[in-house]
Protein backbone atom coordinates (compact mmCIF):
# COMPACT_ATOMS: atom_id res chain seq x y z
CA UNK A 1 0.00 0.00 0.00
CA UNK A 2 1.48 3.16 -0.75
CA UNK A 3 2.48 5.97 1.56
CA UNK A 4 1.31 9.98 1.91
CA UNK A 5 4.64 10.59 1.10
CA UNK A 6 4.46 9.10 -2.71
CA UNK A 7 2.35 10.96 -4.25
CA UNK A 8 4.44 12.71 -6.34
CA UNK A 9 6.13 9.26 -7.61
CA UNK A 10 2.88 7.80 -8.29
CA UNK A 11 1.56 10.99 -10.26
CA UNK A 12 5.44 10.86 -12.31
CA UNK A 13 3.83 7.00 -12.73
CA UNK A 14 0.41 8.12 -14.34
CA UNK A 15 2.24 10.78 -16.34
CA UNK A 16 4.90 8.16 -17.95
CA UNK A 17 1.89 5.95 -18.42
CA UNK A 18 0.07 8.56 -20.33
CA UNK A 19 3.00 9.44 -22.75
CA UNK A 20 3.03 5.29 -23.39
CA UNK A 21 -0.19 5.33 -23.95
CA UNK A 22 0.28 8.60 -26.59
CA UNK A 23 2.96 6.40 -28.18
CA UNK A 24 0.42 3.76 -28.66
CA UNK A 25 -2.40 6.01 -30.06
CA UNK A 26 0.41 7.69 -32.30
CA UNK A 27 0.78 4.02 -33.90
CA UNK A 28 -2.78 3.05 -33.90
CA UNK A 29 -3.68 6.48 -35.45
CA UNK A 30 -0.84 6.61 -38.32
CA UNK A 31 0.38 9.13 -40.48
CA UNK A 32 -2.02 11.68 -39.11
CA UNK A 33 -1.04 11.23 -35.58
CA UNK A 34 2.57 10.95 -36.46
CA UNK A 35 2.22 14.51 -38.10
CA UNK A 36 -0.06 15.70 -35.33
CA UNK A 37 1.76 14.58 -32.27
CA UNK A 38 5.80 16.11 -33.78
CA UNK A 39 7.46 12.97 -34.74
CA UNK A 40 8.66 14.69 -37.90
CA UNK A 41 7.53 14.26 -41.65
CA UNK A 42 9.85 11.69 -42.36
CA UNK A 43 8.37 8.93 -39.34
CA UNK A 44 4.68 10.17 -40.83
CA UNK A 45 6.17 9.47 -44.74
CA UNK A 46 7.37 5.76 -43.79
CA UNK A 47 3.94 5.52 -42.14
CA UNK A 48 2.20 6.12 -44.75
CA UNK A 49 4.68 3.72 -46.72
CA UNK A 50 4.00 0.97 -45.08
CA UNK A 51 7.18 0.74 -43.05
CA UNK A 52 7.29 -0.69 -39.94
CA UNK A 53 10.24 1.38 -38.48
CA UNK A 54 7.85 3.85 -37.12
CA UNK A 55 5.72 1.50 -35.11
CA UNK A 56 9.15 -0.30 -33.77
CA UNK A 57 10.50 2.96 -32.81
CA UNK A 58 7.62 4.00 -31.20
CA UNK A 59 7.09 0.80 -29.57
CA UNK A 60 10.44 0.61 -27.88
CA UNK A 61 9.71 4.11 -26.71
CA UNK A 62 6.15 3.12 -25.40
CA UNK A 63 8.20 -0.21 -23.31
CA UNK A 64 10.79 2.24 -21.98
CA UNK A 65 7.80 4.74 -20.70
CA UNK A 66 6.17 1.75 -19.17
CA UNK A 67 9.34 0.56 -17.50
CA UNK A 68 9.47 3.97 -15.64
CA UNK A 69 6.59 4.00 -14.83
CA UNK A 70 6.23 0.71 -13.11
CA UNK A 71 9.95 1.94 -11.07
CA UNK A 72 7.78 4.75 -9.96
CA UNK A 73 5.11 2.81 -8.53
CA UNK A 74 7.59 0.05 -6.94
CA UNK A 75 8.97 3.54 -5.31
CA UNK A 76 5.52 4.62 -4.45
CA UNK A 77 4.83 0.72 -2.80
CA UNK A 78 2.06 0.24 -4.91
CA UNK A 79 4.05 -2.78 -7.02
CA UNK A 80 6.69 -4.56 -5.25
CA UNK A 81 10.42 -3.16 -4.83
CA UNK A 82 12.43 -3.43 -8.09
CA UNK A 83 15.77 -4.11 -8.68
CA UNK A 84 18.29 -1.14 -8.31
CA UNK A 85 15.13 1.11 -7.75
CA UNK A 86 17.18 3.96 -6.13
CA UNK A 87 19.81 3.56 -8.56
CA UNK A 88 17.36 3.66 -11.73
CA UNK A 89 15.10 6.35 -10.42
CA UNK A 90 17.88 8.53 -10.25
CA UNK A 91 18.52 7.70 -14.01
CA UNK A 92 14.83 8.60 -14.69
CA UNK A 93 14.36 11.35 -13.11
CA UNK A 94 18.10 12.09 -14.66
CA UNK A 95 16.62 11.50 -18.30
CA UNK A 96 13.53 13.80 -18.02
CA UNK A 97 15.43 16.70 -16.44
CA UNK A 98 18.03 16.69 -18.85
CA UNK A 99 15.77 16.52 -22.16
CA UNK A 100 13.77 18.90 -20.63
CA UNK A 101 16.61 21.00 -20.41
CA UNK A 102 18.41 19.99 -23.87
CA UNK A 103 15.58 22.20 -26.48
CA UNK A 104 18.63 23.68 -28.43
CA UNK A 105 20.97 20.24 -28.59
CA UNK A 106 17.88 18.08 -29.37
CA UNK A 107 16.58 20.58 -32.26
CA UNK A 108 20.31 20.12 -33.97
CA UNK A 109 20.57 16.47 -33.10
CA UNK A 110 17.49 15.89 -34.50
CA UNK A 111 16.04 18.34 -37.65
CA UNK A 112 12.76 18.34 -39.05
CA UNK A 113 10.37 19.00 -36.11
CA UNK A 114 8.52 22.07 -35.20
CA UNK A 115 9.70 24.76 -32.81
CA UNK A 116 6.25 23.97 -31.17
CA UNK A 117 6.81 20.15 -30.70
CA UNK A 118 10.01 21.21 -29.53
CA UNK A 119 8.69 23.77 -27.04
CA UNK A 120 5.63 21.64 -25.46
CA UNK A 121 8.04 18.21 -25.51
CA UNK A 122 10.83 19.52 -23.80
CA UNK A 123 8.16 21.34 -21.05
CA UNK A 124 6.41 18.41 -20.72
CA UNK A 125 9.72 16.60 -20.29
CA UNK A 126 10.79 19.06 -17.90
CA UNK A 127 7.55 18.57 -15.53
CA UNK A 128 7.32 14.80 -15.45
CA UNK A 129 11.30 15.39 -14.40
CA UNK A 130 10.33 18.08 -11.71
CA UNK A 131 7.95 15.70 -10.36
CA UNK A 132 10.51 12.94 -9.70
CA UNK A 133 12.28 14.47 -7.79
CA UNK A 134 9.59 16.09 -5.70
CA UNK A 135 8.83 11.80 -5.80
CA UNK A 136 11.73 10.92 -4.98
CA UNK A 137 12.72 13.86 -2.23
CA UNK A 138 9.37 12.31 -0.67
CA UNK A 139 10.86 8.56 -0.65
CA UNK A 140 13.90 8.39 -0.42
CA UNK A 141 14.47 7.31 3.30
CA UNK A 142 11.96 4.27 1.81
CA UNK A 143 14.02 3.29 -1.63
Amino acid sequence: MPEASTHFLMIGAALSAAAAALHIACIAGGPAWYRALGAGEKMAQLAESGSSYPAIVTSGICVVLTVWAAYALSGAGVLPRLPLLRIILCAITAVYVLRGLAFVPMMIMMPGRSMVFWGWSSAICMTIGIVHVLGLRQAWASL
